[in-house]
């Protein structure tokens, strides 16, 4: 005798059709046989599973179900005579006659009481009901997590990727962002469909604001003070040669139009690295710039 089909699948028994496909969904991921290799307790779980679903998915075999206990009804089979034929009743010096189901439904009525006769149309009706085949078990959709490098991510290409033990050729598509899913009809057991949860690898120097690129560029003091140009990586693996202003201050951007994630741009933010004074002269030097060229940064803030 099988389990309360509600306590297998984990679910109250007024629980809507999309809360038991959601609870099936997650068991049947845990205890699929392709993710328990020998493992005979998972096996027999996940038949128990695709036994609860089978029969809670399906409109007419829940409603039974939560009446009399099972999923075919009351138990009322195909009487005597024609096998598969409608309902008999006994009577008469010829045995069993065939009763037409409308006429059943209503005996029934007058033996019980009223009410909503449910599917005693199909009970009674033998071939004339709805014949039902066997739910066809739904293919398993699963996910799986994966990661690729940064530049593959922002200019797309086709990757390799080792899922599940197997091997994939993907197209990861220009811009990707981190955790977007890429859905692989078919790819999963059984036919089923393979979703792509995508995780991206850090880049050595370059990070990513939505669809901008920054650089950050580190200035001596003496670029930022006068002035320079510098040579920049691009994405798309190019450099180009750009002008510093003189006075450029740590945290300022400069903006390359177009050198982004799909017509996005690239960003060089300076970073300016200040060396302690040496000797007496450099810092003799220093307060002599500082005096000739009088500042206060932190005016204006309120604080300062």
């Amino acid at each position: 005798m099988p389990g309360d089909y509600y306590e297998t699948l984990g679910v109250k028994r007024d629980a809507s059709d999309e809360d038991i496909k959601k609870a099936y969904r997650k068991l049947a991921r845990q205890y699929h046989p392709d993710r328990n290799p020998g493992d005979k307790q998972a096996e027999a779980k996940f038949k128990e599973i695709q036994a609860a679903y089978d029969v809670l998915s399906d409109k007419t075999k829940r409603s039974n179900y939560d009446r009399f206990g099972n999923a075919e009804g009351a138990g009322f089979g195909g009487g005597r005579g024609e096998p598969g034929g409608g309902f008999h009743w006994g009577g008469g010096q010829g045995g069993f006659q065939q009763v037409d189901p409308a006429m059943a439904q209503d005996i029934f009525r007058q033996m019980f009481g009223g009410g909503d006769m449910g599917d005693l149309g199909e009970i009674f009706g033998g071939r004339r009901g709805r014949n039902r085949s066997r739910r066809a078990e739904p293919p398993q959709e699963v996910e799986s997590d994966v990661t690729v490098p940064f530049l593959t991510a922002v200019v797309g290409d086709t990757v390799t990727l080792n899922v599940d033990g197997r091997q994939l050729d993907v197209k990861i598509p220009a811009g990707i962002e981190e955790g977007q899913v890429l859905r692989l009809a078919g790819q999963g057991p059984g036919g089923g469909n393979l979703r792509l949860r995508i995780h991206i690898q850090p880049h050595p120097y370059f990070r990513r604001e939505g669809n901008n690129i920054i650089l950050e560029v580190p200035l001596a003091l003496p670029e930022a003070v006068l002035g320079t140009r510098v040579d920049v990586p691009t994405i798309d693996g190019s450099r180009l040669s750009v002008k510093i202003p003189p006075g450029a201050s740590s945290g300022a951007r400069l903006r390359l139009r177009g050198k982004g994630i799909k017509g996005g741009d690239q960003y060089i933010e300076v970073k300016v690295i200040v060396p302690a004074p040496k000797d007496d002269r450099s810092r003799e030097l220093i307060e002599e710039f500082a005096r000739l060229n009088p500042q206060n940064p932190r005016s204006g803030l309120g604080w300062g």
